[in-house]
């Protein structure tokens, strides 16, 4: 397990409403990233990526874009440790 990572990330601008959580998803599993995608309260989406650490930091690249109508302000990237998370999923 040493060779992966763990980030928990919180993403805020226009993210709600616009395919994100989707988006992150599908491009969490095509990197082979386990986790998961959850909208919150204030606007923003929180998302934990586990695996590989080149895996997890191509889909941290990505969500400074995030999905097309997506509007991206901030990325904020809080590393853990892994806590062997096992696939990907939508939280609600």
């Amino acid at each position: 397990m040493s060779d992966r990572t763990r980030a928990h990330v919180f993403v805020s601008g226009t993210v709600q409403g616009v395919y994100y959580r989707a988006n992150t998803r599908d491009t969490a599993r095509e990197a082979g990233v386990d986790g998961w995608v959850k909208n919150l309260d204030d606007g923003r989406v929180e998302a934990v990526f586990e695996g590989p650490e080149s895996a997890v930091e191509e889909v941290i690249e990505w969500c400074h874009e995030g999905s097309p109508a997506a509007e991206v302000e901030d990325v904020d990237v809080e590393d853990e440790e892994p806590r062997g998370e096992t696939g990907f999923e939508i939280r609600y």
